[in-house]
Protein backbone atom coordinates (compact mmCIF):
# COMPACT_ATOMS: atom_id res chain seq x y z
CA UNK A 1 0.00 0.00 0.00
CA UNK A 2 1.27 3.74 -0.72
CA UNK A 3 2.39 5.90 1.97
CA UNK A 4 0.91 8.68 -0.54
CA UNK A 5 -0.90 9.43 -3.83
CA UNK A 6 1.06 8.75 -6.65
CA UNK A 7 2.34 11.55 -8.33
CA UNK A 8 2.31 10.85 -12.80
CA UNK A 9 1.62 14.25 -14.17
CA UNK A 10 1.14 18.29 -13.48
CA UNK A 11 -0.57 20.25 -15.66
CA UNK A 12 -0.39 24.16 -14.94
CA UNK A 13 0.87 27.60 -15.75
CA UNK A 14 4.28 28.22 -15.39
CA UNK A 15 6.95 30.62 -14.19
CA UNK A 16 10.51 30.83 -15.94
CA UNK A 17 13.47 31.71 -13.80
CA UNK A 18 15.91 31.51 -16.06
CA UNK A 19 19.79 31.49 -14.54
CA UNK A 20 22.22 28.84 -14.01
CA UNK A 21 23.64 27.81 -10.41
CA UNK A 22 20.14 29.31 -8.74
CA UNK A 23 21.31 28.21 -4.62
CA UNK A 24 19.06 27.33 -1.85
CA UNK A 25 20.21 30.55 -0.36
CA UNK A 26 18.42 32.46 -2.93
CA UNK A 27 15.29 30.43 -2.88
CA UNK A 28 14.36 30.67 0.68
CA UNK A 29 17.09 33.39 2.75
CA UNK A 30 18.97 32.07 5.75
CA UNK A 31 17.22 34.08 8.38
CA UNK A 32 13.99 32.29 7.52
CA UNK A 33 15.23 28.98 8.51
CA UNK A 34 13.96 29.23 12.15
CA UNK A 35 10.51 29.48 11.84
CA UNK A 36 9.10 26.12 13.44
CA UNK A 37 7.05 25.17 11.09
CA UNK A 38 7.18 25.71 7.06
CA UNK A 39 3.98 26.69 6.49
CA UNK A 40 4.58 30.44 5.94
CA UNK A 41 7.85 29.45 3.65
CA UNK A 42 5.77 29.46 0.41
CA UNK A 43 5.71 33.39 1.12
CA UNK A 44 9.35 34.07 1.27
CA UNK A 45 10.14 31.99 -1.50
CA UNK A 46 13.27 34.04 -3.45
CA UNK A 47 12.00 36.74 -0.85
CA UNK A 48 15.29 38.94 -1.40
CA UNK A 49 15.01 38.65 -5.03
CA UNK A 50 11.38 39.51 -4.55
CA UNK A 51 11.08 42.88 -2.18
CA UNK A 52 13.62 45.65 -1.71
CA UNK A 53 14.54 46.31 2.51
CA UNK A 54 11.42 48.06 3.09
CA UNK A 55 8.98 45.01 1.72
CA UNK A 56 8.39 46.84 -1.03
CA UNK A 57 7.80 44.27 -4.22
CA UNK A 58 10.72 44.57 -6.64
CA UNK A 59 8.78 43.00 -9.82
CA UNK A 60 9.53 39.94 -9.90
CA UNK A 61 8.23 37.48 -12.00
CA UNK A 62 6.75 35.84 -9.27
CA UNK A 63 4.67 38.24 -8.21
CA UNK A 64 3.27 38.86 -11.61
CA UNK A 65 -0.56 39.08 -11.62
CA UNK A 66 -1.14 36.52 -14.58
CA UNK A 67 1.76 34.59 -13.29
CA UNK A 68 -0.04 33.55 -10.02
CA UNK A 69 -1.92 30.04 -9.28
CA UNK A 70 0.94 28.74 -11.77
CA UNK A 71 2.24 24.86 -10.69
CA UNK A 72 5.29 24.91 -12.70
CA UNK A 73 8.58 26.51 -12.14
CA UNK A 74 11.36 26.23 -14.77
CA UNK A 75 14.80 27.01 -14.22
CA UNK A 76 18.46 26.72 -15.49
CA UNK A 77 21.55 24.28 -14.62
CA UNK A 78 22.28 23.50 -11.21
CA UNK A 79 19.09 24.18 -9.77
CA UNK A 80 19.42 24.08 -5.78
CA UNK A 81 22.57 24.05 -5.33
CA UNK A 82 24.42 25.19 -2.10
CA UNK A 83 23.51 24.53 1.35
CA UNK A 84 21.70 21.20 1.94
CA UNK A 85 18.01 22.59 3.56
CA UNK A 86 14.82 21.06 3.11
CA UNK A 87 13.51 24.74 4.02
CA UNK A 88 14.28 25.17 0.03
CA UNK A 89 11.69 22.11 -1.82
CA UNK A 90 9.43 23.19 1.33
CA UNK A 91 9.43 26.79 0.15
CA UNK A 92 8.61 25.76 -3.40
CA UNK A 93 5.37 23.47 -2.39
CA UNK A 94 4.60 26.11 -0.40
CA UNK A 95 4.41 28.40 -2.90
CA UNK A 96 1.95 26.18 -4.74
CA UNK A 97 4.50 24.81 -7.16
CA UNK A 98 4.09 20.67 -7.66
CA UNK A 99 6.75 20.55 -10.44
CA UNK A 100 10.13 21.67 -11.18
CA UNK A 101 11.85 21.75 -14.74
CA UNK A 102 15.60 22.90 -15.00
CA UNK A 103 18.82 21.67 -16.62
CA UNK A 104 19.71 19.84 -14.11
CA UNK A 105 19.65 19.64 -10.07
CA UNK A 106 21.82 19.49 -6.97
CA UNK A 107 21.74 16.15 -5.77
CA UNK A 108 20.84 16.88 -2.20
CA UNK A 109 18.05 19.16 -3.27
CA UNK A 110 16.22 16.82 -5.81
CA UNK A 111 16.00 13.93 -2.95
CA UNK A 112 14.83 16.43 -0.51
CA UNK A 113 12.14 17.20 -3.23
CA UNK A 114 11.52 13.96 -4.18
CA UNK A 115 10.74 12.73 -0.66
CA UNK A 116 8.22 15.74 -0.64
CA UNK A 117 6.07 14.51 -4.01
CA UNK A 118 7.80 17.41 -5.94
CA UNK A 119 9.07 16.06 -8.92
CA UNK A 120 12.08 17.43 -10.37
CA UNK A 121 12.28 16.81 -14.58
CA UNK A 122 15.37 17.45 -16.57
CA UNK A 123 15.60 19.03 -20.22
CA UNK A 124 18.71 19.02 -22.84
CA UNK A 125 19.70 22.58 -23.42
CA UNK A 126 18.02 23.57 -26.54
CA UNK A 127 14.70 21.88 -25.34
CA UNK A 128 15.19 24.05 -22.08
CA UNK A 129 15.44 27.16 -24.33
CA UNK A 130 12.86 26.94 -26.24
CA UNK A 131 10.92 26.21 -23.23
CA UNK A 132 11.96 28.78 -21.30
CA UNK A 133 11.34 31.43 -23.95
CA UNK A 134 7.79 30.02 -24.46
CA UNK A 135 6.90 30.47 -20.99
CA UNK A 136 8.32 33.83 -20.74
CA UNK A 137 6.28 34.93 -23.95
CA UNK A 138 3.54 33.40 -22.78
CA UNK A 139 1.91 33.94 -18.85
CA UNK A 140 -1.18 31.49 -20.45
CA UNK A 141 1.08 28.85 -21.90
CA UNK A 142 0.13 25.62 -20.67
CA UNK A 143 3.11 23.13 -19.14
CA UNK A 144 2.58 19.49 -18.49
CA UNK A 145 5.15 17.19 -16.89
CA UNK A 146 4.32 13.78 -17.55
CA UNK A 147 6.27 11.37 -15.46
CA UNK A 148 4.90 8.27 -17.28
CA UNK A 149 5.86 8.96 -20.32
CA UNK A 150 8.60 11.34 -19.39
CA UNK A 151 7.95 14.29 -21.40
CA UNK A 152 7.40 17.60 -21.07
CA UNK A 153 4.96 19.27 -22.96
CA UNK A 154 3.86 23.16 -23.92
CA UNK A 155 2.25 24.90 -26.67
CA UNK A 156 2.15 21.95 -28.99
CA UNK A 157 5.69 20.70 -28.48
CA UNK A 158 7.13 17.46 -26.34
CA UNK A 159 9.95 17.25 -24.86
CA UNK A 160 12.04 14.49 -23.77
CA UNK A 161 12.78 14.75 -20.03
CA UNK A 162 15.03 12.94 -17.39
CA UNK A 163 15.29 11.86 -13.84
CA UNK A 164 16.92 9.28 -12.21
CA UNK A 165 14.91 6.22 -12.50
CA UNK A 166 14.78 5.88 -8.48
CA UNK A 167 12.92 8.79 -8.11
CA UNK A 168 10.40 8.19 -11.11
CA UNK A 169 9.29 4.97 -9.46
CA UNK A 170 9.27 5.98 -6.29
CA UNK A 171 6.98 9.15 -7.20
CA UNK A 172 4.44 7.19 -9.87
CA UNK A 173 4.18 4.28 -6.94
CA UNK A 174 3.68 6.75 -4.39
CA UNK A 175 6.14 5.38 -2.05
CA UNK A 176 8.26 8.87 -2.16
CA UNK A 177 8.69 9.31 1.55
CA UNK A 178 10.61 6.82 3.70
CA UNK A 179 9.56 7.64 6.71
CA UNK A 180 5.77 7.92 5.44
CA UNK A 181 6.85 4.31 4.58
CA UNK A 182 9.15 3.36 8.08
CA UNK A 183 5.68 4.39 10.03
CA UNK A 184 3.70 2.55 7.64
CA UNK A 185 5.21 -0.65 8.72
CA UNK A 186 5.08 0.11 12.19
CA UNK A 187 2.95 -3.08 13.14
CA UNK A 188 4.50 -5.54 11.41
CA UNK A 189 8.47 -3.92 12.65
CA UNK A 190 6.89 -4.22 16.20
CA UNK A 191 5.79 -7.64 15.32
CA UNK A 192 8.98 -8.82 14.55
CA UNK A 193 10.78 -7.34 16.97
CA UNK A 194 8.51 -9.02 19.84
CA UNK A 195 9.19 -12.17 18.50
CA UNK A 196 13.01 -12.03 18.10
CA UNK A 197 13.23 -10.74 21.60
CA UNK A 198 11.08 -13.63 22.63
CA UNK A 199 13.64 -15.42 20.58
CA UNK A 200 16.62 -14.38 22.06
CA UNK A 201 14.93 -14.66 25.93
CA UNK A 202 14.12 -18.53 25.33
Amino acid sequence: MSAFSPVTRVTGRAVALPGDDIDTDRVIPARFLKAITFDDLGEQLFYDERFDESGAPKGHPLDEPARAGATVLVSGVNFGCGSSREHAPRAIAKAGFEAVVAGSFSEIFFGNATGLGLPCVSLAPADLDALTAAVLADPTLVVTVDLESLRVEAGGRSYAASMPETARTALLGGTYDPLAELLEGLSETKAVAARLGHEAGA
